[in-house]
């Protein structure tokens, strides 16, 4: 039986919003716990924490493995396609597909997560066909309330996803935005 979703190419890099997103290489290895080694992030993501240069290798490995399964792309937000200051993430799930994202501490309030939010929508839209982008996140999440509400997301009227990660339970409220 041949599968009708489309794989993902071996290489993506996306222009837009004055960001470039690119794939994650080896050379950002040293680069990746500063952005993510963080209580934010170990708090409201499921991002390993501690995250050290293991977790780091661990994560770009993961990313080509879910790149090569056809199941995500994980890209680091970048201004000119240098330094990363975070990452964005496309996933393809029964619920839709999903977007997610993280910025390093040293890089926030400059709207890097809204207009790499907004790149990686109009990629769902334009290449993948995607009808509707979601985002799950914590009501109390306050930054990513924001995010969501400056990118254009609305609340959707569905059932709260609840479960547990690293020892904390945690609801999960659904925001989508459809193909323009």
């Amino acid at each position: 039986m041949r599968s009708t979703t489309p794989s993902f190419p071996e290489r993506i890099e996306l222009s837009g919003e004055g960001l470039v997103l690119r794939d994650w290489t080896e050379s950002d290895l040293a680069a990746m716990p500063g952005l993510f080694d963080h209580p934010d992030i170990a708090h409201w993501t499921p991002i390993v924490s501690p995250f050290d240069e293991a977790a780091a290798l661990a994560r770009l490995e993961r990313a080509r493995r879910l790149r090569a399964e056809g199941t995500a792309v994980l890209l680091a937000i970048t201004v000119d396609g240098g330094a990363p200051l975070g990452e964005v993430m496309l996933r393809r799930a029964p619920e839709g597909t999903e977007l997610g994202y993280a910025v390093g501490p040293a890089h926030r309030g400059q709207g890097l997560a809204v207009r790499a939010v907004r790149v990686m929508a109009a990629y769902a839209f334009e290449r993948l066909d995607a009808e509707q982008v979601i985002l799950e996140l914590e009501a109390e999440n306050a930054a990513s309330v924001g995010v969501a509400t400056k990118a254009g997301f609305g609340l959707l009227d569905v059932p709260l996803i609840t479960g547990e990660e690293k020892g904390r339970p945690y609801a999960l409220q659904t925001w989508g935005l459809n193909r323009p």
